[in-house]
């Protein structure tokens, strides 16, 4: 009996094995079988479209009918193998078409419409998930027209800057007009807001010549007046500018914003053409107010960056309205392409390059105490805004996101970057633009703008987000498909009312049974619907969660388990789906933390994080030995500036050089040449350098930074290089030195000779004086023999 009981076990354990491995087998194929469409548990057309691009929803009525395990939501290859029609498959595909493609201009003078950036308009079709990749050309054509507005602080301190500028007009229009032809001159001013305590209100006569304190004359202050419009007659300038007066205010900040917005916005006050670069030069001594200054006045109403100027040109609210912020300028500037100077002393110098960089398309420069540079200062400003293209974008929505490589010169690719400088004018930039979105937004078209900044010129682009499907749209409400009207039947799948439950609602969550928590387990030995839902007729419930929403067919899928970045979901950069972080425009990484945006990490001099390191999620990794800062710009151990700016002299002056042969010279050096006779220091920071060249000879040259960071070198006309020998010279030393050398050869040849013949002589008297001839005697004499025949004798 044991024996048999021995065997029936050993039988069971064998019959089990096998049953073990098929269910092992099954599992694994369940697992490699499914994808990212089928593992989010998805039960609507419109949340499959959204989880994957690569995901497909059947809508045919008798799809899964007779048995098939297919999801709904799948690829379109499973969808079709488990016997779903073509022509009953919700898959819109990603599109992009190019609706205005004019070519790029070469010139401005002549031409009716100018084109400086192409294509000019696009639309897209996006598919949550999927991306687009389109190039933008962008060029800045020659002698493109230049409106030039002087927007002047006429507070006292500047008395001496407007006797100065009173003289400069045909200078100024002489100057300019070497970059364009088409050049118009306009002119403004302004004080502060006309109220205490910017503003003497006492005594009486203080109002109207605030300089009454301290016994002068001066008009009375005003904020912002606009005194000439735009014109090509630079006299007309010069007059206006003869008429000015300065005036006087009470504290030391000036109120100059209010100027600068009226200035941008008072279009047709100021005369901006559209097909025009706007320069608007902001020249002042002084700090200036901002926004919630004028609070100090009981001025609460925000500046809503609108034109006010009253028929006389004047700024009339100026006592009505709080001075503008940073991001309203920022704002306006964009709208009316807007390139800001500021033109201002070195005192308040640090404090506009901070402003430079929180508003994108300024250049600051530092003006003298009269402001008797003001023309070359421009004139610097206006190089450096056309040697610069820097992309700005307008509108786009917030699930859209945007990333852009350069290519800007001799086609090498910069991969995060959308701005590009070292540009000559006729030079064209191209940028490589990736668009993709995250989710479904509810706005399902939207329409944004991709301009350089100051250009008139834009790219539109059109993204509708094709995440809605077309079969939603003949939904059946209260269907009879839905057991009796229970739901409704949308895209071959029944949405059920509440309280009804199953494939076709046919099931009421008042007739629950245990036996129905078999459907609800997603592997053997799992809680049911994982420990967050309650199985209804077969289906997961998932409970609700005070964290998020709890969503997939056992519950399996959340928007708050993710990974974390300093305690924030997706570092507040993206949205959390099932576990993974969608990322939000400008971020990637697992958690979002990681910036795609470069432009924090260039350098003064163009490059990336000054070429010694990498840019790793905008924040500069220095990989050179003693680098530091930033953008690694520090770095005492490092080769000396003059070993680096050498080769920058060899590519950009001479064309010679490793720069030159591997075409890097415009992408590495951004510095400004200047020839010059000789070198004279212009700062103590500028250094003197000088190198042999493949010449051997000697090149100097002086490397200097201005106050604007702007790189010059100054380098000597004339190299030292060793003087040629003189023919007459040298012909005559060489044949004397010939024939000196033959005469001593001869005359060493001749005492050798003799030397040799006196010693051969001695040893030849020697020889003879040891001879004895008279005593010896030959042993090799012989005496004579004589022999005679007779020739007629015949022997007998």
């Amino acid at each position: 009996m044991s024996a048999l009981l021995r065997y029936s076990s050993a039988m069971g354990t064998l019959t089990l094995r096998p049953l073990l491995l098929l269910l092992l087998l099954s599992s694994a194929a369940e697992v490699f079988s499914s994808n990212v469409c089928t593992s989010r548990g998805v039960t609507t057309c419109q949340q499959c479209l959204a989880v994957h691009p690569s995901c497909a929803w059947c809508y045919q009525e008798s799809f899964g009918v007779g048995g098939s395990t297919v999801s709904r939501c799948d690829t379109v290859d499973n969808l079709v193998d488990g016997g779903c029609v073509r022509s009953h498959l919700e898959f819109p595909s990603s599109k992009l078409h190019i609706q205005k493609d004019l070519p790029l201009s070469s010139k401005a003078s002549g031409t009716a419409d100018v084109t400086q950036i192409q294509p000019q308009k696009l639309h897209i079709v996006l598919r949550p998930g999927d991306s687009k990749r389109f190039t933008v050309s962008v060029k800045q054509v020659e002698d493109y027209p230049v409106d030039l507005y002087y927007l002047m602080d006429l507070s006292f301190s500047m008395k001496d800057d407007l006797a100065r500028l009173r003289t400069l007009g045909n200078e100024l229009a002489e100057t300019m007009g070497k970059a364009t032809s088409k050049l118009r001159m306009g002119f403004g001013a302004f004080v502060d807001k006309t109220i205490s305590p910017y503003m003497y209100t006492y005594p009486p006569e203080a109002v109207v010549n605030p300089c009454y304190g301290i016994s002068q004359t001066c008009q009375a202050q005003f904020g912002f007046k606009h005194v000439l419009a735009l014109t090509e007659t630079v006299a007309r300038f010069t007059e206006e500018v003869e008429k000015q007066q300065v005036s006087r205010n009470r504290d030391a900040p000036e109120g100059g914003f209010d100027a600068i917005i009226q200035a941008m916005v008072c279009k047709d006050k100021i005369g901006w053409r559209p097909d025009a670069s706007h320069l608007l030069v902001f020249t002042t001594d002084a700090v200036t107010h901002t926004a919630l200054d004028g609070r100090i006045a009981g001025i609460v109403q925000p500046n809503d960056g609108q034109c006010h100027l009253d028929n006389d040109n004047n700024y009339n609210l100026s006592t009505v309205l709080d001075y503008p912020s940073l991001a309203l300028m920022n704002e306006k500037m964009a709208e009316n392409n807007i390139n800001l100077i500021f033109a201002v002393t070195n005192v308040v110098q640090p404090l506009y390059k901070e402003y430079s960089k929180l508003i994108p398309g300024t250049t600051v420069g530092t003006l003298s105490d009269d402001s008797g540079n003001v023309i070359n200062l421009i004139q610097e400003a206006y190089a450096k805004i056309r040697s610069r293209v820097q992309l700005d974008v307008v509108g786009a929505p917030e699930e859209l996101q945007l990333t852009f490589n350069a290519t800007c010169l001799n086609g090498e690719v910069t991969v995060g970057l959308k701005s590009c400088s070292g540009l000559n004018i006729g030079d064209t930039v191209t940028f490589s633009v990736e668009a993709k979105v995250q989710g479904c937004p509810k706005e399902k078209s939207s329409t944004f703008t991709i301009k350089p900044l100051g250009f008139k010129d834009a790219l539109e682009v059109t993204v509708d987000i094709a995440c809605g499907c077309k079969c939603e749209a003949d939904a059946e409400a209260n269907s009879q498909l839905c057991s009796n009207g229970n739901g409704t039947y949308e895209c071959g799948v029944c949405q059920c009312h509440p309280g009804r439950l199953g494939p076709f609602c046919e099931c009421s969550v008042e007739d629950y049974s245990p036996s129905d928590d078999a459907n609800c387990i997603p592997k053997p030995g799992s809680p049911v619907c994982n420990g967050r839902g309650d199985c209804l007729c077969g289906q997961c419930s998932c409970h609700a969660n005070e964290f998020g929403q709890v969503w997939g067919k056992y519950c399996e899928c959340d928007d708050f388990n993710c990974l974390r970045s300093k305690g924030a979901l997706c570092s507040d950069h993206g949205k959390c789906s099932c576990g993974y972080c969608q990322c939000d425009a400008g971020w990637k990484g697992e958690n979002c933390n990681c910036s795609t945006i470069i432009d924090t990490c260039m350098s003064n001099i163009g490059l990336l994080c000054t070429g010694r390191g990498h840019c790793e999620c905008g924040v500069c990794q220095c990989t050179q030995p003693g680098a530091y800062g930033a953008t690694c710009e520090k770095c005492p151990t490092c080769p000396d500036s003059c070993t680096i700016k050498k080769e920058c002299v060899e590519c950009q002056h001479f064309k010679r050089g490793q720069y030159t042969e591997d075409n890097s010279c415009s992408k590495i050096c951004k510095d400004e040449i200047k020839v010059v006779d000789k070198l004279v220091l212009h700062d103590t920071n500028a250094v003197n350098c000088s190198y042999k060249d493949e010449n051997d000879c000697v090149e100097h040259f002086q490397y200097y930074e201005d106050e604007s960071g702007k790189s010059i070198l100054f380098v000597v006309k004339e190299p030292e290089c060793p003087e040629g020998p003189n023919i007459l010279i040298v012909l005559p030393l060489v044949v004397g030195a010939i024939l000196l050398l033959g005469m001593v050869g001869l005359l060493i040849w001749k005492l050798l000779v003799t030397i040799h013949d006196r010693k051969e002589f001695a040893r030849f008297e020697e020889e003879r004086a040891k001879a004895k001839w008279d005593t010896g005697n030959n042993p090799l004499y012989k005496g004579a023999t004589s022999t005679f025949t007779n020739v007629a004798y015949r022997g007998t």
